[in-house]
C-alpha cells in the first residue's frame, strides 16, 4: 500500500440477512489494525452502492471496497466501470456470494486472507454489458431468468421480502414443471440462426445461481465471455440436465453448446425476463458484449482464482 491511499468501504447493512451490517465492527477493527486512511459508507437502499462508488471515485480514493453479496458487489463496481485509477474490493457478507470465487477469497475471511487483502495484490477484470447496463459475474436468459421472476412481486418487480427458501425451492421446481421455451434469434461466431433453449447463461464467472459452476472454464481477463447454452428440454431431460451440472459433468452433453465469444446479440419477438448478476431485467432485444479489463480488483493470488493473466 501507498502512503497517500485513501480506502472507501460500503456496507450494505441489510445483506445477508443484516449479516454485513453486524460485520461492521470488524471490518472498522481491520482498517485501525492495518492503519488504514479510510471512510465507511451504509447504503439506504437499491442502487445507492453505485451512487456511493461513483462519488468515491470523483472524490479522489484510490480503493472503493463493497462489504455485502453479490448484488452490492455489482452495484458498486457499476459506479467503478472503467475508472482504472480506482482499486475496487470485493468483502463478502451476503446470502449469495458467487462472485468472490473469482477472486480467490474464502465467502468468510481468514486472518491470513485479511493480510493479503491489505497487501492489494492487483488484476484487471473484464466486465460484461448487456444494452446500456453491466454485469461482473454473469447474466442469465430462460429458467433461471424465470425462476428470478417468479421469485419477485410480479407487479412490481421488486424481490420477495424475507429470503425464505422454501418460497426459493417451489419457485424452481414449479418453473422446472410449467417453464416454456422460446424461439430466440442468435448472432454469434458470425452467424444468425434461431435457437430454443431451455437456460442461457453468459459468463464472465464460473459460479452462479447459488453455487453452479455452469461455466467451469471461464477466465475473467480474457476479453472473452463463455456461452453455456442447454437446448429445448422434456421435464425428465431438464432434471437430467440439471443433476449433471451440478456434478459439473454437462459440457459432455450433446443438449449443451458451450463456446467463448467477445460480442453476441440475442433477440426474442417480445420482452422476457433476463437477470444480469441476480437482478431482473427485461427486454426484447439483447446486445452482450466483453469489456476488457474493465475493472481493476483486488485478488487472492494464493487462492482458486479465475484470472489466467494474473498468474504469467
Amino acid at each position: 500500500m501507498k502512503k497517500n491511499d485513501k480506502w472507501a468501504f460500503i456496507i450494505n447493512p441489510i445483506a445477508g440477512g443484516g449479516k454485513a451490517g453486524r460485520y461492521a465492527p470488524t471490518v472498522r477493527e481491520m482498517i485501525r489494525r492495518h492503519g488504514i486512511t479510510a471512510e465507511t459508507a451504509f447504503t439506504t437502499g437499491k442502487g445507492h452502492a453505485t451512487t456511493l462508488a461513483a462519488d468515491f471515485a470523483k472524490r479522489g480514493f484510490s480503493h472503493v471496497v463493497a462489504v455485502g453479496g453479490d448484488g452490492t458487489f455489482s452495484e458498486a463496481a457499476h459506479g467503478l466501470v472503467g475508472k482504472k485509477n480506482v482499486i475496487f474490493g470485493a468483502m463478502p457478507a451476503g446470502t449469495g456470494n458467487d462472485f468472490i470465487a473469482i477472486t480467490g477469497f474464502s465467502e468468510t475471511l481468514t486472518d491470513v486472507e485479511w493480510e493479503t487483502f491489505f497487501a492489494c495484490h492487483t488484476a484487471r477484470m473484464d466486465v460484461g454489458q448487456c444494452n446500456d447496463m453491466h454485469f461482473i459475474n454473469g447474466m442469465g436468459l430462460g429458467f433461471d431468468a424465470q425462476v428470478a421472476w417468479e421469485n419477485y412481486n410480479s407487479k412490481k418487480h421488486e424481490k420477495v421480502k424475507g429470503g425464505d427458501k422454501s418460497k426459493y425451492m417451489w419457485h424452481i421446481l414449479k418453473t422446472l414443471v410449467l417453464y416454456r421455451e422460446t424461439t430466440m434469434s442468435l448472432t454469434a461466431e458470425g452467424s444468425v440462426r434461431p435457437v430454443k433453449s431451455f437456460l442461457n447463461t453468459i459468463a464472465n464467472g464460473r459460479r452462479l445461481a447459488g453455487g453452479l459452476y455452469l461455466t467451469p472454464e471461464a477466465l475473467a481477463d480474457d476479453g472473452l465471455l463463455d456461452i453455456c447454452m442447454i437446448h429445448e428440454l422434456s421435464f425428465a431431460g431438464r432434471i437430467k440436465e440439471l443433476i449433471h451440472v451440478i456434478r459439473g459433468t454437462h459440457l459432455k452433453d450433446s443438449v449443451v453448446r458451450f463456446f467463448r465469444t467477445d460480442r453476441l446479440t440475442i433477440e426474442f419477438a417480445s420482452e422476457v425476463p433476463s437477470h444480469l448478476d441476480g437482478e431482473l431485467y427485461f427486454n426484447s432485444r439483447f446486445e452482450i458484449r466483453a469489456l476488457p479489463g474493465a475493472l481493476n480488483i483486488i485478488y487472492n493470488p494464493a487462492g482458486k482464482h479465475f484470472f489466467g493473466k494474473a498468474t504469467k
